[in-house]
């Protein structure tokens, strides 16, 4: 299918000592021998072909529902029939999170299909349709599988139109170790994407192999693999007998050697890197580092051979596990447990849904902008806008491509001269090129009866000509444009077909025609959100999502936040205390006067306690008030935040933020598998823990909270301009090597002079001090309460071998509480001269 593996490690072979041998084996000339083959192909691939089918689904996404309202959204692969009533293998990667299957035989029969069981391990999967009768093939020996032997690869490469298509080549590989757990067959029998699943066949018709993946490179052909045939039977075995693969699980990790990770022939076995504690390893007395020789009567050199081996076994058996600990050998007896692995969650079809996401639709349309037209059964969407006022469209056979813009806000007046020009001054799009070298073969105004349009038909240099047609409706300007090549525009009958699709172009869209496919993406209910977290949460259609896709959300002028936060409930951490310490943190951050914190109210959310409090705080003149919402389920801590300016603050948003809080629900199954312990960070921090900074080239070391942010001017790694930064406030040291001290003296005093000027608010004073010893300096204290952001500032200068310091001491009024101020003062006292120097 679409997805196709990489495989990404290089190498290069040889196919001439196989072909050698061959020549060599056969009493008779190669030419004899390639005629007898090439005459056996054909009957082989006649008893094989029909026990192959082609696989055909639509893809499905959790981030993108709208991939499968896209009737070309569709990915194919292939199949074997390994049962007479419609069981067929494939691969896991074919059918994984597909939908709508549709499973086509060699002679043509389709038939509905569904995904029964899927191993991701080892890449197979069965696909079960209803059907009786069918052919199913014959598996070979492994045994009987050589090198340099003829095979055929059968599939649907490419497209779904080249269903069980043949390619022939060798066998050029055993047992090899490629991005897979299991041992892979190598053949240079062309693989190629939508061949996955396919039948790797020996001149019996017997199939040896189910191909699934390709090395694709630049300069390298033929080179794919296929898994092989005792693999494959061991996971049908599996699947009736379990519904699933069943693993042996030792508990242990375990690292190759450098050899066996380039390729090297291994001379040492498998080290243990880990032991899982009341693991079977451990319980078997496995230690960390032991050397893992052998599983059972099979010698491991790689992670492949230790998978080969433990699949020979079952969970519940005892293998001998023999190490090497030192200069001794050990054998372990290890009774095997099962692994544990997610299972794939198998992806149902909704009720009544088919392959073609538009059957029965023959017009397509916008019910918002109100506009519909004909929709060609090749007519494919490429782009659209958020808002859908702009959608694209091509041409499956890349024919022509279709473009409708809506511009709002436009004057329902325009004279027919006006509509013109201004679509033509519109006529810069992808497909017109330079405008001022298009040519225009046609200009007028068409009075269809209901909705006269603008045309003007062009000419752009030898890429082709657009169409472009223009309708005024409602205050909206309705633009349409067909870019077709230049030889499909001199086909006459092929002109009539795009003037018929163009003319189909309405200002209107019937809601009771059944025929008629809706692409308006304008959506006035509330958008569901999930998290890998678990969490769900309900939002207006006109919020919109962190670009990232991450756990913050925004009004449309961004004025208003919703943010979620998680984190891992830690042992005996309560409701009650942690938002305790929630709460604590808030009122450490901001003085009284500066912030506001309400009681907490207990509401329950998704069936469990939670606490709302509601909180504001300002820096300055502007406040921000919202409410934040706290509850633990499942292990884990969820605080769900809004927060808006406090001018915003009215019933209806406290209605809002009301209907949030009840669309909030967690469900355990949709949390990501892999999930673990996430540490709130706020549990560990300690606000008044520093770090060492050290500037070599200025010769200077300072001490600053660990939980400060820093940043530097671009010049190297000890930048001449350090700062240090917190919620409303920073620490900053420059270094000037250029400007004499008695003019940066200079300077700042007449900043200070002019700033006093413009504002009498803008209060400071100046006085000499001496610092760290023996060091002169002049110190200026700022205050401006005035301000936007009231602050306070102190400013030191001073100067050592030639280069002056100037250190900024800065924190605004609303977190200027003893504890900050504490902090800031403490680091700028850690300023010590290093390697007794005051500069380079």
């Amino acid at each position: 299918m679409g997805n196709w593996k990489i495989w990404m490690k290089k190498g290069s072979i040889s196919l001439v000592a196989a072909l050698v041998l061959v020549t060599v084996a056969q009493p008779m000339s190669s030419h004899a021998y390639a005629a007898e083959i090439n005459a056996e192909i054909p009957q082989v691939i006649e008893k094989a072909s029909p026990s192959v089918v082609a696989i055909i689904g639509k893809p499905s996404s959790e981030m993108d529902k709208s991939l499968e309202k896209n009737r070309f959204n569709l990915a194919h692969g292939t199949g074997v029939i390994v049962a007479s009533n419609g069981v067929i293998v494939t691969n896991a990667h074919v059918v994984k999170n597909m939908k709508n299957i549709v499973v086509v035989t060699s002679e043509g029969t389709t038939y509905r299909g569904h995904a029964s069981n899927i191993d991701e391990e080892s890449d197979l999967a069965l696909v079960k349709i209803d059907a009786t009768g069918l052919q199913p093939a014959t598996f070979a020996s492994s045994s009987d599988i050589k090198v340099g032997e003829t095979v055929a690869a059968i599939g649907t490469p490419i497209s779904f139109a080249l269903r069980n298509s043949v390619t022939v080549g060798i066998v050029s590989g055993l047992d090899r170790s490629v991005s897979s757990q299991y041992q892979l067959i190598q053949t240079d029998a062309a693989i190629n994407p939508g061949n996955s699943g396919g039948a790797l066949i020996n001149m019996k018709g017997e199939v040896i192999g189910i191909n699934t993946m390709k090395y694709a490179d630049i300069g390298v052909e033929n080179l794919g693999f296929a898994i092989p045939v005792d693999t494959v039977k061991y996971v049908l075995e599996h699947f009736e007998l379990y519904g699933k693969v069943k693993r042996a699980y030792t508990g242990l990790e375990l690292e190759e050697s450098w050899e066996a990770v380039v390729g090297l022939p291994s001379s040492t076995g498998l080290r243990v890197t880990y032991v899982d504690a009341d693991s079977p390893a451990a319980e078997a007395g496995i230690e960390q580092d032991e050397i893992l020789v052998s599983v059972g009567p099979n010698s491991v050199k790689t992670l492949v051979d230790y998978n080969e081996a433990i699949k020979k076994y079952s969970p519940g058996q005892s293998v001998d596990i023999q190490l090497q600990s030192g200069s001794t050998t050990l054998t372990k007896a290890v009774k095997l447990g099962e692994l544990h692995s997610t299972e794939t969650t198998l992806t149902e079809d909704a009720e009544g849904s088919s392959l073609d996401a538009d059957s029965g639709k023959t017009k397509i349309g916008d019910s918002h902008f109100g506009w519909s037209m004909k929709y060609p059964a090749g007519l494919v969407k490429t782009q659209q806008s958020d808002d859908g006022d702009s959608v694209s469209f091509v041409d499956a056979k890349g024919e022509f491509a279709l473009s409708i813009q809506v511009d709002s806000e436009q004057s329902d007046e325009l004279s027919a001269a006006a509509l013109l020009t201004k679509i033509a001054g519109d006529d810069d799009s992808e497909y017109s090129g330079y405008a001022d070298s298009s040519t225009i073969l046609e200009r007028q105004y068409v009075k269809r009866a209901g909705s006269p349009y603008a045309k003007i038909v062009s000419r752009s240099g030898d890429d082709g000509y657009i169409q472009t047609r223009g309708y005024l409706q409602g205050g909206r300007l309705y633009t349409v444009k067909l870019f077709v090549t230049k030889e499909q525009y001199t086909n006459r009958s092929k002109q009539n077909s795009y003037n018929d699709l163009l003319d189909s172009f309405k200002l209107d869209f019937n809601t009771a025609d059944n025929s008629l496919k809706d692409i308006s993406v304008f959506n006035s209910d509330d958008v569901t959100y999930t998290s890998e977290y678990g969490l769900s949460i309900d939002l207006p259609a006109d919020w919109e999502q962190d670009h990232r896709g991450g756990n913050s959300f925004y009004n449309e002028d961004y004025s208003q936040t919703v943010q979620v936060h998680v984190t891992s409930a830690s042992s005996g951490d309560t409701l009650t205390e942690w938002v305790g310490r929630e709460i604590g943190e808030f009122e450490a951050q901001y003085r009284a006067d500066y912030r506001r914190a309400d009681k907490p109210i207990e509401v329950t959310v998704d069936g469990v306690p939670a606490w709302q409090v509601g909180f504001a705080s300002s820096l300055g003149d502007e406040w921000y008030a919202g409410s934040s919402l706290f509850f633990i389920k499942d292990k884990y801590k969820y605080e769900v935040q809004m927060t808006y300016p406090q001018d915003d603050q009215s019933d209806e948003l406290e209605m809002f933020w009301d209907n949030v809080v009840a669309s909030i629900s967690v469900d355990k199954e949709t949390m990501d598998g892999e999930l673990g312990f996430i540490q709130d960070l706020d549990e560990l921090a300690d606000p008044d823990r520093t770090v060492l900074y050290k500037n070599e080239k200025w010769g200077y070391t300072v001490r600053i909270p660990e939980n400060w942010t820093t940043s530097g001017s671009y010049d190297g790694n000890d930048p001449t301009t350090k700062s240090f930064t917190f919620t409303g406030g920073y620490l900053r040291i420059e270094a000037d090597s250029k400007k004499v001290y008695t003019e940066v003296l200079k300077d700042a005093e007449e900043e200070h002079v002019e700033s006093h000027s413009n504002d009498s608010d803008y209060s400071y004073s100046s006085e000499d001090v001496t610092l760290f010893g023996d060091v002169k300096a002049k110190k200026y204290t700022v205050n401006y309460l005035k301000a936007h952001i009231p602050y306070a500032e102190t400013v030191y200068l001073f100067n050592r071998k030639q280069v002056t310091y100037t250190v900024t001491l800065r924190i605004d009024a609303a977190v200027s509480t003893d504890a900050n101020v504490a902090r800031v003062n403490k680091a700028f006292a850690s300023f010590i001269f290093v390697n007794g120097a005051g500069g380079k």
